[in-house]
């Protein structure tokens, strides 16, 4: 075997080494994602993008998360944080809440302003919190992505890493941000999904499966599923 063909070999056979230990990291750290334990309270971070371009989908936006609520809480409890970002690197977080007219309230005061997305900082808040006192999931609603991907990418892994699957709900057809959101999901082992005004229905049942999955863990989105919410059976699918 020449030099240059037995070189080649040794890269092919060390490429599908890595393949095969990375799909072996992939699916450890998916089954690492850990439901609340005894009277622990599940814990999730509600994210939004409320730069200008959001302004037409934001009031449907505050009513979303009550049905998160209202599911999580035939399961067991669930405690929300709103982050969000806007305007001139303006990102913030809101304190812990455990009802949805509490956590509406908050967003009602939220004023969308023009600017960049800031991507990166929601997913260092959410590494911050998870090292803190774990937290069970993130849901990111957005369309669209004016960052480093790779720099966004990389706190992802590290979510996926720490069980922290990221919910990724893209408003539009922005085909930059589709890429990102992609990415940012299947590192994270969470879901991405796109939807519009008219498939406002599916997502209020995928917040609500969401829901119930950090506040009871797996065994509760199952038995969700088993009674036939097409949420639960949507994240169900995407979750293996």
């Amino acid at each position: 075997m020449s030099d240059k063909l037995s070189k080649k070999t040794g890269f092919l056979n060390k490429h599908a080494e890595d393949k095969s230990e990375l799909s072996s990291f992939l699916a450890a750290a998916k089954g690492a994602v850990a439901a609340p334990e005894g009277s622990e309270r599940g814990r999730l971070i509600f994210a939004l993008d409320a730069t200008m371009s959001r302004q037409p989908t934001w009031d449907q936006a505050c009513h979303l998360q009550e049905e998160m609520f209202i599911e999580a809480g035939r399961v067991g409890s669930l405690d929300v944080q709103l982050v969000f970002f806007r305007g001139y690197g303006e990102c913030k977080s809101s304190r812990w809440v455990s009802n949805s007219k509490e956590l509406g309230r908050m967003m009602r005061k939220i004023r969308v302003q023009a600017g960049r997305t800031q991507i990166r900082k929601v997913l260092d808040h959410a590494l911050s919190e998870t090292r803190r006192k774990r937290v069970q999931a993130v849901v990111y609603i957005g369309d669209c992505m004016e960052e480093n991907p790779d720099l966004i990418c990389d706190k992802a892994g590290e979510l996926g890493m720490l069980g922290v699957p990221v919910f990724v709900f893209q408003e539009g057809q922005d085909i930059v941000a589709e890429r990102a959101y992609r990415e940012i999901a299947r590192l994270s082992n969470g879901v991405y999904l796109n939807f519009d005004e008219g498939s406002a229905a599916s997502l209020r049942g995928l917040l609500a499966a969401i829901a119930t999955f950090s506040a009871g863990g797996r065994e509760a989105l199952e038995r969700l599923e088993q009674s036939g919410h097409k949420g639960a059976q949507f994240l169900i699918e995407h979750l293996r």
